[in-house]
């Protein structure tokens, strides 16, 4: 669930500056209110998560220099100007430099509104694309979407760091739900590619020579579009279901490989989602194609593999529907914590992020337990625990962990508080912070 955009109301008349604010506070906005521009500009800054609403005529420094101002942070900010009779020119002008609109006095409030709604849609796009393309560029970004700090997580992530820098071919397979597309996208953004086209091909949304046309162009003269292999010239193909390719798409995909020779322009990563009793992915493929696409091969993790990052996870992920949803985090007791570490989550990590969100939602009700949720769905969850048995000893720990994380989390970092729920002396808590690697300065404020 999206927040809430920001409002942020400049005008040196209080009056205003309040009537405005309730209107839109109405409406479902948090709104700020600066009684100058110079106020305004202490808070404003390009990763602003709202609009401004700003009067033009004002002390000391007008609208028109306010909005130059905003413009040179960042340039697509919508500002709504408010205007007095006979300022239109000058409104027109403000147009020019970038602003989004502007509102003759004395306005309509509902048309304040509307231009609120607009401004603000135009934001939450803006700020949700360059969000996107920062996760996509950015490796460091994506790697920490691959939390854990189990055997296999701190594997994947040294792997996808190795292989990014390889020119050969990848195939990434693993269970539904752990992540595949996730390990493609930062293998791409922590490779020398990461500037140039990335682009993803599920074999299994075409039908027919459906998925050749578009791997490698058109075969009729009145069809007119670029191929995938042209669009990502230089730089990644991702080819989901690599299982789902029929001959002819496999013969064409060897050939394109084949040209390209051992240091291939375009690189291509093969995602896997084959899962057949008694057979494998080479089985049901031509072996010279198998080969080719296997030159590196990444296997990710099943969750129920993970260990207690399976319960680190699962409190991350209520923190962040609870926030979404504004609410507190449910508290998960030691038989919850016991059931999460339990379950064979043959769904991964999608399953997962589902439990967490309903786990939130129906906590938020005061309704619901986890086991319930675990045993909702007949098709993902055939039975409550895995027959992998763990040490008590981490179970114990797991849970240790997360009672004093959330017990930091709602104390906002006090040490004193915390000492005295739990019972702790001063330096036991301290050595437990530490073997957790938990620390105080990321639960302040």
């Amino acid at each position: 669930m999206a927040k809430a955009m920001k409002i942020a109301i400049i005008d040196d008349e209080r009056d205003m500056r309040q009537s405005i604010s309730q209107w839109l506070a109405l409406s479902g906005y948090d709104t700020q209110s600066f009684a100058s521009a110079k106020d305004a500009l202490a808070v404003i800054d390009a990763d602003y998560p709202g609009i401004v609403i700003s009067d033009i005529k004002m002390p000391n420094m007008d609208g028109i220099q306010f909005l130059r101002k905003l413009m040179s942070i960042d340039s697509s900010l919508p500002v709504i100007l408010i205007t007095g009779h006979g300022d239109v020119p000058m409104a027109v002008e403000a147009m020019r430099i970038g602003a989004f609109d502007f509102l003759e006095k004395p306005f309509d409030p509902d048309r304040m509104s509307a231009l609120a709604k607009k401004a603000s849609q135009k934001r939450r796009m803006t700020l949700d694309n360059r969000e996107l393309r920062k996760e996509l560029s950015d490796a460091p970004s994506l790697m920490k979407k691959l939390m854990g700090k189990s055997s296999e997580m701190v594997q994947l992530r040294e792997d996808i760091l190795d292989l990014a820098q390889s020119e050969g071919h990848v195939l990434i397979d693993g269970e539904t739900g752990t992540g595949k597309t996730l390990v493609a996208h930062a293998l791409h953004a922590a490779s020398p590619r990461a500037e140039k086209a990335f682009a993803l091909i599920s074999a299994s949304a075409f039908e027919g020579d459906a998925l050749c046309r578009r791997l490698f162009g058109p075969v009729l003269p009145e069809e007119h579009f670029l191929p995938a292999v042209e669009e990502v010239r230089g730089g990644t193909l991702v080819i989901e279901d690599i299982e789902a390719l029929d001959e002819a798409a496999e013969a064409k995909l060897l050939s394109y490989i084949n040209e390209q020779g051992e240091s291939p322009e375009t690189r291509i990563f093969a995602i896997s989602n084959f899962q057949e009793a008694g057979r494998t992915l080479e089985d049901c493929m031509r072996k010279d194609l198998f080969y080719r696409l296997q030159s590196h091969h990444i296997t990710v993790p099943p969750l129920r593999k993970r260990g207690n990052d399976i319960l680190d996870m699962f409190t991350d992920l209520c923190d962040r529907f609870a926030e979404d949803y504004g609410c507190e985090s449910p508290v998960i007791s030691a038989q919850e914590a016991a059931q999460i570490l339990q379950a064979p989550w043959p769904g991964n990590v999608r399953q997962l992020t589902s439990v967490a969100e309903r786990t939130v939602m129906q906590s938020r009700r005061g309704q619901g337990k986890i086991s319930s949720l675990l045993m909702s769905d007949a098709d993902e969850v055939t039975s409550v625990v895995t027959t992998e048995g763990k040490p008590l000893k981490e179970y114990v720990e797991a849970f240790e962990k997360m009672l004093i994380d959330n017990t930091m989390r709602r104390h906002k970092g006090s040490i004193a508080k915390v000492m005295d729920e739990l019972l702790l002396p001063r330096r036991t808590l301290n050595e437990k912070m530490a073997k957790y690697g938990l620390q105080r300065a990321n639960y302040l404020g």
